[in-house]
């Protein structure tokens, strides 16, 4: 069973008297440890696709299973209940608390999944161990680089155990050292602890670090191949 299923999924928007369609009929199935990266022109409909895949949205119509789950029309509740327990999320911008420690910024995710407290602290110590930032867990992100920044997004996403990693542009906002770094750290923790990778970029030296690249075009999936490394 694919973790992740989509069959026909559209995805509309109204515009004036009608409707702009986004997404036009996308099928795909991704496997459970796959690192997979999605790409495509501005407005090609990827972005849109990515809040679908990591239930920030939901499909005008089509179904979309995760983990053999309808899930694409639950409520909003539900879909959070699901981004919590099976999706972390690293953006482009980081999205941190600003005013907020390191190690608090990545607890915070289990606040809301009610972890206690002293549990909480240690999972938070051992997420920023691996991203290579235990000398900075007391820092705010007014106080550490864009890429430390970043790390501490990674490890935040690692941090529930959550078996998805979706990353939105990660390197966007890094130079080319930093985005090496980051991606040899997705790369890791695809491959050691089996974490599903799904990476939206527009660069084609970041794609290539996934094992299966998918184009989009004009809200179609234009290709699917295997990245031969």
């Amino acid at each position: 069973m694919p973790l992740i299923k989509l069959e026909n999924i559209r995805k509309s928007y109204p515009l004036g008297d009608g409707m702009l369609e986004i997404l036009k009929g996308i099928s795909l199935e991704i496997n459970q440890g796959e690192f997979v990266a999605i790409m495509g022109p501005s407005g090609s409909g990827k972005s849109t696709l990515m809040n679908i895949l990591g239930c920030l949205d939901k499909p005008t119509a089509g179904k979309y299973f995760l983990e053999g789950k309808e899930v694409g029309n639950l409520d909003s509740d539900d879909l959070a209940t699901i981004r919590n327990q099976k999706i972390g999320f690293v953006f482009q911008g980081f999205n941190l608390l600003s005013r907020t420690s390191a190690i608090e910024n990545v607890e915070l995710p289990m606040v809301y999944a009610g972890v206690p407290d002293q549990e909480r602290h240690q999972k938070a110590v051992a997420a920023l161990k691996s991203v290579g930032l235990e000398q900075r867990m007391d820092h705010q992100p007014n106080q550490l680089s864009g890429g430390q920044q970043q790390r501490v997004a990674i490890a935040r996403a690692l941090v529930t155990e959550a078996p998805i990693i979706f990353a939105d542009e990660p390197t966007g906002n890094l130079d080319t050292k930093t985005s090496v770094e980051v991606m040899e750290l997705f790369t890791r923790f695809n491959k050691e602890l089996n974490r599903t990778i799904i990476l939206v970029t527009h660069e084609e030296d970041i794609a290539l670090y996934a094992d299966r690249i998918i184009k989009v075009v004009d809200g179609e999936i234009r290709s699917d191949e295997r990245n031969v490394k």
